[in-house]
């Protein structure tokens, strides 16, 4: 089997249709606590409801898929890390390895990665410990308040000031740890056919501050991909945030989801995902 396909099976398969979690858009301003909330408040307000979707296999469409059209992608990449969890490894060698392609794709002059997240599905409970489960919720980790205040949460001030005037993103990269990918895939909404009223802000309240997230309310507009069987070698690409407002891909939500070819006995989702920032040149 051609791991960086993924296997004849998978490829071959057009479309599943699956349930996604999207918000109820009531009126209401949902929040997540960060922390265990105060006696009697939910960590997460907002109702939620599955609708139906079919998600397209795009590994059919990969060619095609560009981070600045749809928001979205698939590329291998050979990391050099043998442990997924070893914190001092993915400092010094997945971290660098992430800005190298992040420049690469992009054209960049500057790409920082700020922080890493380990997700575990149906593993054992103690093999959990440390490891977050899949959001199965739809939502987009930034917006036009967070995006630009992670730049300056990360940079010195005149750094950031200057930074602020041109054009950056934030671009998520996530590669499952053991592969192929079976459980809780990825489904990834193309930018294109997201309105702006589907993008509901919630906030994200931590003990010292107050950040903000999307959620998201259906839209049968939606257009989903996934990419099946995904190996260890391949990551997929989720544009989170981009200054730019000349109709490239600002903001492409995800979730986790249930495939419903799932054979039972699959391997249990074991994932990390990265976020940086990434700075393009002036002009």
């Amino acid at each position: 089997m051609d791991e960086a396909r993924g296997g004849s099976e998978a490829v071959g398969l057009e479309q599943v249709v699956a349930p996604l979690n999207y918000l109820v858009a009531d009126g209401t301003r949902p929040a997540t606590y960060m922390y265990e909330p105060p006696s009697g408040v939910p960590r997460q307000s907002g109702r939620y409801a599955l609708h139906a979707v079919p998600i397209r296999n795009g590994r059919m469409v990969r060619d095609r898929l560009s981070l600045d059209v749809e928001g979205l992608g698939l590329v291998r990449q050979d990391s050099a890390v043998t442990d997924f969890y070893d914190e001092a490894q993915i400092a010094a060698i997945y971290y660098p390895e992430m800005e190298r392609l992040l420049t690469q794709l992009t054209g960049a002059d500057k790409v920082v990665v700020f922080d890493h997240t380990r997700r575990g599905g149906s593993l054992p409970a103690g093999a959990k410990q440390g490891l977050r489960d899949p959001v199965r919720r739809v939502h987009n980790d930034y917006t036009p308040k967070s995006g630009p205040q992670r730049v300056r949460d990360l940079l010195p001030p005149e750094e950031a000031g200057e930074r602020l005037k041109h054009r950056y993103a934030i671009i998520n990269v996530w590669r499952p740890v053991r592969g192929p990918l079976e459980e809780a895939p990825l489904a990834l909404c193309d930018a294109r056919s997201v309105a702006p009223a589907d993008l509901v802000g919630n906030d994200q309240i931590y003990r010292d501050r107050v950040g903000e997230t999307y959620t998201v309310a259906f839209s049968p507009a939606h257009r989903w991909y996934y990419f099946p069987r995904m190996q260890t070698n391949e990551v997929a690409l989720i544009k989170s945030y981009d200054s730019a407002t000349d109709g490239t891909a600002r903001f492409a939500p995800h979730s986790a989801f249930d495939d419903p070819t799932m054979k039972p006995g699959a391997l249990p989702r074991e994932s990390i995902e990265i976020r940086a920032l990434v700075f393009f040149p002036p002009g």
